[in-house]
């Protein structure tokens, strides 16, 4: 190409002079500096240097307290004992149970679980747990819904899938009169129990969470025996719950919780003195797939987000002090009795946190127990209300509309790995 006078070539090749000649301002000389003699600048000095000095012990205390954490949390011996990568062939029935119930599991939930492959299946993705309105989902009319229907999951008379043993929580009749409806959502809730448990180890769930008002997701675990007696004294682990809402809302999609509950009665549950909480910045937990993680041995637990030096919640069991003695049960009265001592026979400082536990992975709907505080975000529905679960539904133009597009309004899981402490 010929070079003409607004080439770039022509114009480096030929510098030209400079049209304003640069000149120091620079004072030369012996000079009077009065500033460096004033006493308000020593004033200044000293205390910038309390500053830089506090911001240095800081950092050296942060780096130090990060790196006992990861040093207290021994790497040890695992073995591997159970991997689930979910793949096109289905739900792998050597790892996993479906529990059927409804009546929310004790939450006072709004869905009814399932073993329907809408609710639950595999694909290229991973596992998918995805909730759909009851009367999208099955021949259950809206006016059924409310009245006159009778769902009967019970082995006797019902259609059998129900895995639980209380009728109430396997079959219902809708009643205008008495508030009791059809539960409006199905949803699904699969278990490692009987099939997959550790006593001490880890657990990675590699998950995507769901968007929606009112969408519950859960990674946590239930001890394969109620040993020290019914729920809580038996001890339950959540490794990660949160909330579909959006990051409006108080603890939404941008926020993880992780507890432990234990006590000797439902009452006395500890679990407000034993949590973590985890927020991200700028986004949430249904836009990419994060790794859910629990470390546990004898003497701590804690879970984690992504990895290991990202603790959410942590655990150390005393030497001394007993989980007993940690919760100030002593002396605590019940309905005019003292409250006896469950785990008083092991002998050991982190029991009911000494026995088997199994996973559960499930998405559930609304709750009545305070997960979703009243009064907030236009919550359709006030706890332990009459008509709970009807306002609840009665308001799905509301709520509806916010839950994602298709697997998205549920908890996609890539994988899972269970880990038991010591040698194969």
């Amino acid at each position: 190409m010929p070079i003409t006078s607004y080439s770039p070539s022509l114009r480096l090749s030929e510098p030209t002079k400079a049209r304003h000649e640069f000149k120091s301002y620079r004072l030369k000389g012996d000079y009077v500096q009065p500033w460096i003699d004033d006493k308000r600048l020593k004033k200044t000095r000293f205390g910038n240097m309390i500053v830089y000095g506090m911001m240095f012990i800081a950092f050296c205390l942060s780096g130090y307290l990060t790196y006992d954490g990861a040093k207290s949390a021994k790497a040890g011996d695992f073995c591997l004992v159970m991997e689930d990568n979910f793949d096109r062939n289905g739900i792998d029935e050597t790892h996993w149970t479906h529990e059927v119930q409804m009546a929310g599991f004790g939450t006072g939930a709004f869905d009814w679980t399932t073993t329907d492959k809408k609710n639950s299946f595999t694909d290229g993705e991973g596992l998918h747990i995805v909730p759909t309105l009851t009367t999208e989902a099955t021949d259950i009319s809206e006016t059924q819904l409310f009245d006159s229907y009778t769902l009967n999951l019970t082995k006797s008379g019902g259609d059998g899938t129900c895995t639980s043993d209380d009728y109430r929580q396997c079959s219902v009749r809708s009643n205008t009169t008495t508030g009791a409806i059809v539960p409006p959502v199905r949803s699904a809730r699969l278990s490692t129990k009987g099939k997959k448990s550790i006593r001490y180890g880890r657990v990675e769930v590699v998950a995507k969470m769901p968007r929606g008002d009112w969408l519950w997701p859960a990674i946590w675990m239930m001890p394969e025996e109620s040993k020290y007696g019914p729920w809580p004294a038996s001890g339950e682990i959540d490794i990660a719950e949160l909330r579909g809402n959006s990051y409006q809302y108080p603890l939404g999609r941008d926020a993880m919780t992780s507890t432990i509950h234990w006590g000797p009665t439902t009452k006395t549950d500890a679990y407000w003195s034993t949590y973590g909480l985890k927020f991200l910045r700028r986004t949430d937990f249904s836009k990419d797939f994060h790794t859910f993680g629990l470390q546990w041995s004898e003497d701590y637990l804690f879970t984690y987000l992504d990895n290991r030096m990202k603790q959410v919640f942590y655990m150390k069991f005393d030497d001394k002090r007993t989980m007993w003695e940690k919760g100030g049960f002593s002396g605590t009265t019940e309905n005019n009795s003292v409250i006896e001592n469950p785990w008083k026979s092991t002998g050991r400082t982190n029991t009911p946190f000494d026995e088997k536990f199994y996973l559960i992975l499930n998405v559930a709907i609304g709750a009545q127990n305070g997960w979703f505080f009243d009064g907030k975000n236009n919550k359709p529905w006030v706890d332990n209300g009459p008509t709970a679960a009807r306002d609840f539904i009665k308001a799905k133009d509301q709520w509806l509309p916010t839950w994602g597009e298709g697997n998205d309004r549920g908890m996609t899981i890539k994988s899972v790995k269970m880990w038991q402490e010591g040698r194969c």
